[in-house]
């Protein structure tokens, strides 16, 4: 197994199932050199299958994946399916038509159309989400702004200035609850395993990747919406459709159509996404029995991320004091969670140690270089 990163510290050049790696440029400033590095050393060393992980791989590869024809497989939704999961709007019109229930949902181009909304629907406080989170354009990946909140109309036209011009913009109704995340292996719109976990902790704390989450029953109230969605359109693939269970019961928040951060935790619990994902990748089939039932009420922290839900809570530093917070006691019980060892970690494993020894190194440089910037 070769592994690729554009971080030299990536803790994936350190497996012991690493044969070698791989590093190319930042997508962020040349991702078509990441394609051009990606193809030069499939050919060269015979690939079968290459395995992107981020959005700002996976969308110059996508675009490029002719080139990669008879040389090496990509695990890549079809090029429409990536467009239904990246762009929003779409994916809640989809869910509309198949009654699946989502948030109030308004699409806006600027300030005046979306203070036009708010006076309308009176509903405070508001999300804003950016229609597309990526794109690939002129040889680079670019992030767009995320997600953020408004709760007056002086906020609205404020958050909107940094939105207009870029993308055009969602605007959400928010919704309180607990996420959860339905997991899915699929060919052709036929699940072919399933794992549903819940969110304990996300960075950052109003809502976003898990730090910290743990594996519960499939629903099949979740499921069988999930399964609606991606089987209207035929899925092949790995995909996460992410829902709130709030007082209304669960609202659709998005589809992830790539590997998820909390995919460690299936794994532990005996659901192999990435085996059987590349099986079907590879040979068009899964050859391995997909796990009937998983381990439920395990735990899995991604140490980085729950390290920065602790300090940013006992920070108490609040950029929307009008949304709900956890408490300083609540961070306090989580570092004695990781004190204690509550929980496993995502990337450590007995049987290869080194990625998680990495990572506690990788993360020491970061917390030294941001104390160093704090003085």
């Amino acid at each position: 197994m070769i592994a690729a990163d554009a971080d030299r510290m990536s803790p994936g050049f350190r497996s012991r199932y690493t044969t070698a790696s791989v590093r190319y440029p930042s997508p962020a400033s040349d991702a078509d050199r990441v394609v051009e590095t990606l193809l030069r050393v499939a050919r060269e060393r015979g690939v079968a299958l290459i395995f992107p992980v981020t959005d700002e791989v996976i969308l110059p590869l996508s675009q490029h994946r002719d080139r990669f024809e008879g040389i090496s497989a990509l695990a890549l939704p079809e090029p429409h399916l990536l467009s239904l999961a990246h762009d929003k709007q779409v994916t809640l019109e989809l869910a509309n038509q198949l009654g699946v229930p989502t948030p109030r949902t308004e699409l806006v181009r600027n300030a005046r159309e979306a203070i036009k909304y708010v006076r309308k629907e009176r509903r405070w406080p508001i999300v804003l989400k950016p229609q597309t989170s990526r794109v690939y354009r002129d040889g680079r990946s670019i992030d767009f702004l995320t997600v953020t909140y408004a709760n007056s109309e002086r906020q609205l036209r404020r958050e909107m200035a940094r939105f207009e011009g870029r993308c055009n913009v969602l605007l959400q109704e928010y919704y309180r609850g607990e996420g959860h995340g339905v997991e899915l292996l699929l060919q052709d719109g036929a699940p072919l395993a399933a794992f549903q976990h819940r969110r304990i902790r996300e960075v950052p704390l109003t809502g976003g990747a898990s730090s910290f989450r743990e594996s519960v029953p499939l629903d099949p109230e979740l499921e069988s919406y999930a399964l609606s969605m991606l089987g209207t359109v035929s899925w092949t693939g790995l995909a996460m459709v992410e829902f709130r269970l709030g007082d209304e019961g669960p609202k659709l928040m998005e589809i992830n159509g790539r590997v998820w951060g909390s995919l460690p935790l299936a794994v532990k619990c005996g659901v192999d996404f990435p085996l059987l994902a590349a099986e079907l990748h590879t040979w068009g089939a899964v050859r391995s029995a997909a796990a009937p039932t998983y381990a439920v009420g395990k735990q899995s922290r991604n140490l980085e991320l729950d390290l920065v839900w602790i300090t940013s809570v006992l920070a108490g530093k609040r950029r929307h004091p009008f949304l709900p917070y956890p408490s300083r006691r609540d961070a306090v019980q989580a570092l004695l969670g990781v004190l204690q060892r509550t929980g496993e970690l995502d990337v450590f494993t007995q049987e290869d140690p080194a990625p998680a020894l990495a990572e506690l190194v990788k993360i020491a440089m970061n917390m030294r270089r941001k104390l160093a910037e704090a003085r």
